[in-house]
């Protein structure tokens, strides 16, 4: 067809029709909107039906939902651009408080990563004196063991075998010489990637069909996971009372119950706790192996915020190492997932998405599918994998680089400790939020009172009550937060999750608006009743 005969609108090319009126582009072919394009396809009998449609959308992508990125956030968007174009509100920016990504907040690189990775990326660099010895030699071991020794090649599926060793050696000085295969090392697309082993989980089909035990409140992944492979969701819940808590009896009642309807198969854990904070004690992870062995259940234990610790009397306990210490019996037995990632701790390096996940126990010959599984994927990005091998074999204290790798990573987990009791103690003095310490993460989980008339307003206008909570309070201060029910929670109670991310200077101001919206809210829909506090 002759280009001047053309017309393209979106991706379709029509016949030459309207030219006179028509704008052209870059390559002299006639512009029409999707509209105009309608238009002119009804007049010359060519309407063809989408094949795509709501009707025929797999009804498992449907229900998926993440409301760490939905409707709110969309919205915060929207009002993002609208500010930059000169709309005016009562704010002059919006405060992104929904994720944690911390580099967007403005946390800066931690510097013997980002050189590490610049050299891998740009080998030439290893000839200059900017850059520190033990940043080359990690540099050189890790291209050699990539195909032409170029950052740009496929790795194997599971990950550069160089990488996979050092992960291995982390793990058994993370805990104190518990023995690591590096056979049972995956690298993956972040930590959110080898939570894709769920697949391998779910079969059977009616009372027969997979349960997948999450906590509630949970990171919607794992929901939003369950419900495209169509497994069923069983809810356990956090104890809020006793500062997120996990309580076996909670456990115990939630597998029985889901018993008389599916078959429980997988527990998932998240400790630290997103988006509640916790750090869960050794006897609480102690709790839930012995029933995860009990109640034959594979585990899959989420520890991308291992190093996210701040409270001074807690500290983290991976789920390996205390399988270990249960003896032989359990720690022979029990297949274990455990997963971590580049996104969180102190390095904050969401977009590398490099993780891994270590796997415990596994069948042989289902071992081999899990390595089929992963090949259809190729590899993950090895930038990321290169990534991951910074955090998990850092600067050692005799190497040029340790002082200000010691210094950057003191700084940023000192300032989210910091962080994480300036939220905890700003949101108790408002009246009607009650927030648990936030003993790790990044995140703190508040609960708010929301007067009865602002729950019968909201359910009238077909929104949960802390999403139009949400949303009064993104649209009156610039406040992107995640209301409580996309991460789910007790009938009756309301939430919502923020970040404590921000700059210290930020988040004061965030805190301080938010405790003006939440007393102006309270006030607009005040009643008899007292807040809960």
């Amino acid at each position: 067809m002759d280009s001047s005969q053309e017309v393209r609108s979106g991706g379709a090319i029509l016949a030459n029709e309207r030219e006179d009126t028509c704008p052209k582009n870059s390559y002299g072919l006639k512009r029409f909107s999707t509209a105009e394009a309608t238009v002119i396809l009804r007049e010359n009998g060519k309407m063809r039906e989408k094949t795509l449609t709501m009707d025929t959308l797999n009804p498992q992508v449907k229900a998926v939902e993440y409301a760490v990125r939905g409707p709110i956030v969309t919205k915060a968007g929207d009002i993002e651009r609208g500010l930059q174009q000169g709309q005016k509100h009562p704010f002059t920016e919006v405060i992104k408080a929904n994720i944690g990504d911390s580099h967007a907040m403005g946390q800066k690189p931690i510097t013997f990563l980002r050189q590490v990775v610049a050299l891998c990326s740009f080998p030439e660099l290893l000839n200059s004196s900017s850059f520190p010895e033990d940043a080359k030699q990690r540099a050189r071991r890790i291209l050699q063991g990539c195909g032409g020794q170029s950052l740009g090649s496929y790795s194997a599926s599971q990950g550069v075998d160089c990488i996979r060793q050092d992960v291995a050696v982390y793990i058994e000085q993370r805990d104190k010489g518990v023995p690591a295969d590096w056979d049972n090392i995956y690298l993956t697309t972040g930590a959110s990637d080898g939570i894709s082993i769920l697949k391998m989980l779910v079969s059977g089909q009616g009372r027969s069909r997979s349960g997948v035990m999450i906590p509630i409140p949970q990171y919607p992944l794992y929901s939003a996971a369950i419900s495209e492979l169509e497994a069923v969701q069983i809810n356990y819940y956090l104890d809020e009372d006793n500062c997120w808590a996990l309580d076996i009896n909670e456990l115990h009642r939630a597998y029985q119950a889901a018993k008389e309807h599916c078959h429980p198969r997988v527990i998932c854990i998240i400790n630290p706790g997103n988006p509640t904070g916790q750090v869960q004690s050794r006897k609480c992870i102690e709790d839930v192996l012995h029933f995860a062995y009990e109640e034959n259940l594979f585990v899959m234990s989420d520890e991308v915020y291992q190093d996210n610790v701040y409270s001074p009397d807690l500290q983290f306990h991976s789920f390996k190492k205390v399988l270990y210490e249960m003896g032989p019996e359990y720690f022979n037995t029990v297949e274990l997932a455990s997963f971590h990632s580049t996104s969180k701790g102190y390095s904050g390096e969401c977009g590398f998405r490099g993780g891994y996940m270590e796997v415990l126990n596994l069948d042989l010959e289902v071992k081999a599918q899990l390595v089929k599984l992963l090949s259809v994927r190729l590899c993950p990005p090895v930038s990321g994998q290169a990534a991951m091998d910074v955090i998990v074999n850092p600067p050692l204290p005799h190497e040029p680089s340790y002082l200000q790798f010691h210094k950057e990573k003191s700084a940023v987990l000192g300032a989210l400790a910091e962080k994480a009791q300036v939220t905890e103690q700003t949101l108790n003095t408002v009246p009607g939020i009650k927030c648990n310490p936030v003993q790790g993460a990044m995140y703190a989980f508040p609960r708010i009172f929301i007067p009865p008339r602002a729950v019968e307003e909201a359910k009238s206008l077909g929104m949960s009550p802390d999403m139009m909570y949400c949303l009064r309070l993104l649209e009156e201060t610039g406040i992107c937060l995640v209301p409580g029910s996309g991460f789910g929670q007790r009938e009756g109670t309301y939430h919502f999750r923020m970040t404590i991310l921000p700059t210290t200077e930020k988040l004061k101001v965030l805190l301080e608006k938010l405790r003006d919206f939440h007393i102006k809210f309270l006030k607009e829909y005040a009643s008899l009743e007292e807040p809960k506090r």
